[in-house]
């Protein structure tokens, strides 16, 4: 993984898809982990976390997660999912952030040296190979780890540095919280230790 630190950097997760690419690898991200990480390395200018929500639910299980990344750092990008029945009439539901994250990239790539694109989307490539011709670096952020890889090999092909999210798992992996082991005193030790204070 190599940045420049006077470099101006951004990154664009595309939610579903970094998602989908650390359960393929089987651990949770730190996303304040993953933040110090690239702000140690460059100039964290903008942190973009693109999802989409159910809007008629309640409490979806992705609701902390957005709340806590808006308030430590991220600038959350949403809109409602959107469902529709297919022609077999099996009810879908789709939810693209594709466009947003890409009008976003291109709008602030004019105050950047460097874009890191979480995604291995291979939509993406015509935005890579864009920003590529407006003078910017652009690393894309998956894993070839997976079976199959969650990156599109067109995708790969087209960013100046690929980077391997399974590497980045020592740096960035949630760890579990420690078991709590709590020893209970016995009983005769407590009452002892009542007696000697009232001593």
């Amino acid at each position: 993984m190599h940045f420049y630190q006077t470099e101006r950097i951004a990154l664009f997760i595309d939610g579903v898809n970094l998602y989908a690419t650390a359960k393929s690898l089987e651990f949770d991200i730190d996303y304040k982990r993953l933040l110090m990480l690239f702000g140690q390395r460059a100039q964290l200018v903008r942190a973009f976390y693109y999802t989409a929500l159910a809007d008629d639910q309640e409490y979806s299980s992705i609701r902390p997660l957005i709340d806590w990344l808006g308030y430590n750092g991220f600038s959350v990008v949403t809109k409602p999912l959107k469902e529709f029945t297919d022609a077999s009439g099996r009810r879908k539901v789709k939810g693209n952030m594709d466009i947003e994250l890409a009008v976003d990239a291109i709008q602030l790539s004019e105050k950047l040296d460097h874009i890191v694109l979480f995604s291995g989307d291979g939509d993406f490539r015509s935005l890579v190979a864009d920003l590529q011709q407006r003078g910017k670096r652009v690393s894309v952020v998956s894993t070839l780890q997976s079976n199959p890889p969650m990156v599109a090999d067109e995708l790969r092909r087209q960013a100046d540095q690929f980077i391997d999210l399974a590497d980045l798992e020592p740096i960035i992996c949630r760890e579990a919280p420690a078991p709590r082991t709590v020893r209970a005193r016995p009983a005769r030790a407590i009452t002892h230790d009542i007696a000697d204070d009232e001593i």
